[in-house]
């Protein structure tokens, strides 16, 4: 086989999407998502943003949802399960989210981390959801996304063994889901030093699982956009980035995420790098021919 088939077989050959996760870094406030989606459309010009959702009851035990916020300076409640209360958006606001988004033009999505999350969103219909890597072996909550949502179903890696990742795409496979499921290499951490983002995982992943599931992606919580940029020329066709308008503000997930110059800069980035990612179409280029002439020593 020749270099450049070889090569094309193994990178993506469709633009890279770009998927800025919101999350709860609206703190809790309608007005602050609407600026945000704002701002990842028409600023930074993604292709998704993504929210959270979540039933704190359920996903918490009693003791868990009375103790305090392990980290106070990032409550938003005297509890933790107050704190997760005052970030969480319910049904009639996600759907006023969905609204916004198709207003500014770009996709609505959310990670749902339990089963009554997930049949609140549903019925909302977005292109995908996202399963976080704190979810990724809920397996009532998987069944019940492959029988009842016709839609993509994304999922990250993040502090999952390799047995387990096995587990998740034979769950898929058998529910004949597998082609609906794009995966994410990740590194569960906020924020994650360069030495753990592990970019050579995408690659592992990639002839792990490439046949067997729609595509595969990148969700990073690292600082910066260079690990991004490698992460797509390694294979990754989808990238995910935690999106805040102040990197100061109060919460853990802030400071690992991108204000909107960052996040404009990355998915430029992603976009040309991606069209610079090619051979030749001839030896010569016609940009180069006009050179060629006027400065090419061709000897004696």
């Amino acid at each position: 086989m020749s270099l450049d088939k070889e090569i094309s077989g193994f990178l993506s050959t469709g633009t890279p999407k770009v998927i800025a996760e919101i999350g709860c870094n609206h703190k809790g406030d309608m007005a602050i998502a609407r600026e945000l989606i704002m701002n990842a459309a028409l600023f930074c010009k993604v292709d998704v943003v993504k929210f959270q959702k979540r039933t704190p009851k359920e996903l918490l035990t009693p003791e868990q949802y009375n103790a305090p916020h392990p980290n106070p300076a990032n409550a938003y409640g005297e509890t933790y399960g107050a704190h997760r209360e005052a970030l969480e958006l319910d049904v009639e606001q996600n759907r006023q989210l969905k609204k916004w988004c198709e207003e500014f033009g770009v996709e609505y999505s959310t990670s749902v981390w339990d089963l009554t999350a997930s049949k609140d969103i549903v019925p909302l219909n977005p292109s995908l959801i996202k399963i976080p890597s704190a979810c990724n072996l809920h397996w009532d909550m998987l069944g019940y996304l492959c029988e009842s949502y016709t839609g993509e179903v994304h999922l990250s890696f993040g502090m999952t063994t390799r047995e387990e990742e096995e587990q998740i795409v034979r769950f898929f496979e058998e529910r004949g889901r597998a082609k609906d499921l794009v995966v994410y290499s990740c590194t569960s951490g906020y924020p994650v030093a360069f030495e753990d983002i592990c970019l050579y995982e995408l690659l592992r992943i990639r002839e792990r699982f490439a046949g067997r599931v729609k595509a595969i992606g990148f969700s990073g919580h690292h600082l910066g956009i260079a690990a991004d940029v490698a992460a797509m020329t390694l294979g990754a066709e989808w990238v995910e980035r935690h999106f805040t308008l102040d990197r100061t503000w109060k919460g853990t997930d802030h400071a690992a995420s991108l204000e909107p110059d960052g996040m404009r800069k990355l998915t430029r980035d992603l976009r040309n790098v991606h069209k610079a990612l090619a051979f030749k179409k001839s030896e010569v280029l016609g940009v180069e021919a006009v050179q060629r002439e006027k400065l090419k020593y061709r000897g004696v």
